[in-house]
């Protein structure tokens, strides 16, 4: 199996999704091998990053879009996961159409690849853009039986075909039963983009630092996805680290910010607290004690929304009086993460599809790659989407894109670093500050 991935998070959904449709629910089993890639790009992972992450592969290399597509021409493994945003998930099926059809036309084709793509966790956003983007995969996954509905509501409402929606789960869902802890541990888990204002990031700051005065016996955590400089799936530009080193009268003793792998840090908590962090699924999977945060209002750029009817709305002065949320158990379900077993089945359909299509590959009755976008759909849409990606129309590639054949030299590696920082410092101390002059 090969796994393409962009960013950190993707990367854990990419390789645990791989593991978890070849080895029955088994990530640590060697029955398979995984190849991983990591496209180049602002949010590639560091290897602190992919440590915390704690996914190991077989073999993990950076790679442009253009670099996999050569890859996968000389060596296709039998199944790709593209765990990737949705232009490059649209680019790279473009690209492996491409790559499959020159193979038939030289006489040089082999079995084709099983593709199977997804998300990384809560879809509240950009459904229908997401989704399309995704099409062409011959399995896309859905996280929960809700998520399922609405991706076939989506593909059959625009006239494509819908049966690659295949209902699965988060495959890190997982962990020992919630059985609490001394000392009670209370666990903010921050994203990188929201709330995007820095006045409502040093809300919430204040307000966890404010619930660790008021309960000494506590410890209150804040767990953080990245360091200043590194990024993740989303673009933090007001790290949590800056805004604690200016909060009046700094963070109590029993309140501090942390990193490391999530299922650790659920080890020890007694009271998970974010605004709609997947990590909320994560403890609900345990029946840890979540709440998912009202304070900043109930709203679809919060993603919040996603959480009505989960009984696990609430305010930090509802917690602060010692509220603890008791969520629906029907919503639960719904959403994939139940405790009672019902999970180590969660990806046998996926697995059956897989099966079924890898022997429809190996007789040669697979169908071609054929997404929904094309040139006759969505002419002044995908040519864009492509060039990204440093490909034509046809998901060739462009004239001058970086080539596999040629490993980067230890200058090129240096500068490839060097503009990345830039680039992040860019976007984490430059911007704001430009930002905060055109609002004079």
């Amino acid at each position: 199996m090969a796994v393409l991935a962009d960013s950190d998070t993707r990367w854990k959904w990419g390789a645990l999704t791989a593991n978890r449709i070849a080895t029955d629910s088994r990530p640590e089993s060697d029955g398979h091998r995984l190849s991983g890639y990591l496209l180049r790009g602002r949010a590639t992972p560091t290897p602190r990053q992919l440590e915390e992450v704690g996914v190991r592969a077989d073999s993990l290399r950076e790679v442009t879009a253009v670099e996999f597509l050569r890859e996968m021409e000389r060596e296709a493994p039998d199944v790709i996961v593209l765990a990737l945003v949705g232009g490059a998930v649209q680019a790279v099926l473009h690209g492996l159409a491409r790559v499959t059809e020159d193979a038939r036309l030289t006489g040089t084709a082999r079995k084709r690849p099983v593709v199977v793509t997804g998300y990384v966790g809560v879809v509240y956003e950009k459904l229908a853009d997401g989704l399309l983007l995704r099409h062409g995969a011959d399995v896309v996954l859905a996280n929960s039986r809700q998520d399922a509905e609405r991706f076939r509501a989506v593909y059959e409402g625009v006239g494509a075909d819908a049966s690659a929606v295949t209902e699965a789960a988060l495959p890190f869902l997982g962990g020992a039963p919630y059985a609490g802890h001394d000392p009670y541990t209370v666990v903010f888990a921050a994203q990188p983009s929201v709330p995007e204002s820095a006045a409502h990031r040093a809300y919430l700051l204040r307000r966890l630092a404010d619930h660790a005065r008021l309960h000494p016996d506590r410890e209150v955590l804040l767990k953080l996805r990245s360091k200043p400089g590194e990024h993740t799936t989303h673009i933090e530009e007001l790290p949590y680290q800056k805004l604690a080193q200016r909060l009046e009268g700094g963070l109590p003793a029993n309140c501090r910010l942390v990193y490391g792998h999530m299922g650790e840090v659920l080890d020890r908590t007694d009271l998970l607290v974010t605004i709609s962090s997947t990590a909320a699924l994560e403890s609900l999977h345990r029946r840890i004690p979540t709440a998912v945060l009202t304070d900043l209002g109930v709203r679809e750029a919060l993603g919040n929304h996603h959480f009505t009817g989960s009984g696990c709305l609430a305010s930090f002065d509802q917690l602060d009086a010692g509220h603890l949320p008791v969520p629906d158990e029907r919503w639960l379900a719904r959403q994939g993460v139940a405790a009672d077993g019902a999970y180590e089945r969660a990806f046998d359909e996926a697995r059956e599809k897989v099966t079924g299509l890898l022997a429809d590959a190996a007789a040669g009755r697979i169908p071609p790659l054929k997404p929904y976008y094309s040139l006759t759909t969505a002419r002044g849409y995908l040519p864009g989407i492509l060039s990204r990606h440093h490909l034509a129309p046809d998901g060739s590639p462009l004239p001058g894109a970086p080539s596999a054949d040629r490993d980067p030299g230890p200058v090129r590696q240096i500068v490839r670093r060097a503009a990345r920082g830039a680039y992040r410092h860019g976007v984490q101390r430059v911007a704001p500050v430009i930002r905060r002059m055109g609002e004079l």
